[in-house]
């Protein structure tokens, strides 16, 4: 169920949450967090549903917010609940003018009380999430690296400005890839890896943050590639770890399907498919600490990285 609240103030939204709850049944009571959706002149529909899939993990007060400092001074306000909200509520505010400048008035009367905060960023995150006005009331900060148009700078602004709290989703879509090869590595023989190869997409920050990893957890040197965008335009494309019995060769022959290649063992097929929105963020919401490895991978890997080989050099 919508409701709409044209040309309204917080105090007014707050009321109406009240009203909703006694009317139709909804209730507060179970909500572990407020997720804070920062949006630029519209909302971003795909991240309120991937949003209120989360919410069947994680009941939650979802609260999107979307600026528009150079238009008239106004709130404009919506509230879903039930079908349209998943096990949460949501509550999309359209600020403009002053209104848009003043982050704290907007939030903190509609923040649950006594629970944790989580802002993200789904889109263009600001220049320091940290200190942001709405980073600062947040135990986490999420933001996502796949959608800026250079994977590099955007990786480096967020080593620069990295505070704990912060993790990004291009960090998150690796959780698998590092299952998957850590468990490789735990079986004999136990042989030092002496060379490592990653190779992905252009548009794959996953990429840079594997071989970041991959480098720090190993230390030594990676050699790491972005494929061709007509021959690979999607994530991360493989993994070659050399060893002194040969080599263990983890590619996707599929954008859903990969091949593990070991030396005197039958090859199998992996299901490892990019990981939807929704997984994410449900990932990032199981943990409320700071990630401190995604922080020494950002910090220290990443400085240690060396740039990626051109297309075909490799």
């Amino acid at each position: 169920m919508i409701y709409d609240l044209p040309d309204t103030t917080v105090s007014k939204v707050a009321k109406q949450l009240v009203t909703v709850r006694e009317e139709g049944g909804a209730v507060a009571l179970g909500r572990v967090l407020t997720l804070v959706i920062a949006c630029d002149s519209t909302p971003r529909e795909e991240a309120i549903d991937a949003a209120n899939d989360a919410s069947r993990e994680h009941p939650m007060r979802v609260i999107v917010l979307v600026t528009m400092p150079d238009g008239p001074t106004r709130l404009d306000a919506q509230i879903r609940v039930g079908g349209d909200a998943g096990a949460s509520e949501v509550i999309v505010l359209h600020a403009s003018g002053e209104t848009a400048r003043d982050t704290d008035g907007l939030l903190t009367g509609l923040l649950l009380p006594d629970a944790p905060v989580v802002a993200w960023w789904p889109e263009e995150p600001p220049a320091q999430p940290g200190l942001h006005p709405i980073g600062r009331i947040a135990q986490r900060r999420i933001t996502d690296s796949s959608t800026a148009a250079s994977t590099r700078d955007r990786l480096t602004t967020l080593e620069h400005t990295y505070m704990p709290g912060d993790t990004d989703l291009a960090w998150t879509r690796l959780t698998r890839w590092r299952e998957q090869l850590a468990a490789v590595l735990d079986q004999p023989p136990y042989e030092p890896v002496t060379a490592v190869e990653v190779r992905g997409a252009s548009t794959s920050p996953s990429t840079a943050l594997l071989a970041a990893w991959l480098g720090m957890a190993l230390d030594l040197p990676v050699t790491w590639s972005y494929e061709d965008p007509a021959v690979w335009d999607h994530g991360i494309r493989s993994v070659r770890l050399t060893r002194p019995s040969g080599d263990i060769l983890l590619e996707r022959k599929t954008p859903t399907v990969a091949l593990l290649t070991q030396p005197g063992q039958p090859d199998h097929e992996l299901l490892l498919p990019r990981r939807s929105l929704r997984e994410c963020l449900a990932e990032e919401l199981r943990r409320l600490d700071a990630d401190r490895l995604y922080g020494r991978v950002l910090t220290d890997g990443w400085e240690r990285l060396a740039p990626p080989v051109p297309s075909g050099a490799a």
